[in-house]
């Protein structure tokens, strides 16, 4: 597969960092003997893998934005070109020495997302998409699920943990999906989700409270893969809405309107 000279320097910002990453989670499953746990080790190991994508990304277009989870918004000279960085998607998970997490890397465009890398550095499984590119797993080209009936769906989602989300009301639409598909996943790490869609592992995916980070390589992966993304208004505000409701033409609008059920008044 041919790739852009951006694309190019996206994919080598996620294999450096993802290099970091897999030294450390290493030794973060060492740590989980002692008293003190990984957890400063680990918020570490976030930081400095942010630290070498910015690097490497900076290096090779100085005058764009920088949007990462670990540090404030560098606002780029360009005006027209924003990289948006999640370094660590899944932290829970690479705390326990559970191989789902990801590096994410999206280039923004005028608002745009025209560039977009997943990278799990533990199954050494690497997602690129460019517009009008295409999507690809490694060199396989990805297309998203053809199934059209919820009931022989697998579905993922996010669940609000600990001081996070709306508890009751995830709970209201999880019961109303949960008698609808197959089966429910959730991988961790909202971007290997969303990644999971666009390679049809996964038949759908929802979400509610995602921060730009989280989602934006993954919305272009989708849409490359062939598929169709919104957020939960059924606008194309993601980043902004903080939501998403994804999957191919017919089960992204009937998981849609199966999410958006009202609550129940008995």
């Amino acid at each position: 597969m041919a790739r852009s000279a951006l694309l190019n320097v996206m994919v080598q910002a996620a294999l450096k960092a993802g290099k970091s990453l897999s030294r450390d989670f290493g030794e973060v499953q060492n740590l989980q003997v002692s008293v003190k746990g990984p957890g400063d080790f680990v918020s570490q190991a976030d930081l400095k893998a942010q630290k070498i994508i910015h690097d490497e990304l900076l290096k090779a277009r100085p005058t764009y934005g920088f949007l990462g989870e670990e540090s404030e918004e560098i606002k780029g000279t360009d005006g027209a070109h924003r990289w948006i960085v999640d370094p660590l998607d899944g932290t829970t998970n690479f705390l326990h020495g559970i191989p789902f997490f990801s590096i994410s890397i999206a280039l923004e465009r005028n608002g745009e997302i025209v560039g977009g890398v997943v990278f799990n550095p533990a199954t050494d499984e690497l997602y690129t998409a460019e517009r009008g590119g295409g999507a690809f797993l490694n060199d396989r080209r990805l297309r998203v699920a053809s199934r059209r009936v919820l009931s022989d769906c697998v579905i993922g989602c996010g669940v609000p943990h600990l001081g996070r989300g709306n508890h009751g009301k995830f709970l209201v639409e999880l019961r109303h999906v949960m008698g609808e598909v197959a089966g429910i996943r959730r991988l961790g790490s909202a971007a290997l989700d969303i990644a999971y869609v666009a390679a049809g592992r996964f038949d759908g995916f929802w979400e509610v409270g995602l921060s730009p980070w989280d989602m934006a390589a993954g919305i272009l992966l989708v849409r490359e893969a062939g598929g169709f993304v919104s957020d939960l208004d059924g606008g194309t505000d993601m980043i902004g809405n903080g939501s998403i409701i994804c999957g191919n033409e017919h089960i992204q609008k009937a998981l849609a309107e199966v999410v958006k059920r009202p609550i129940p008044t008995k």
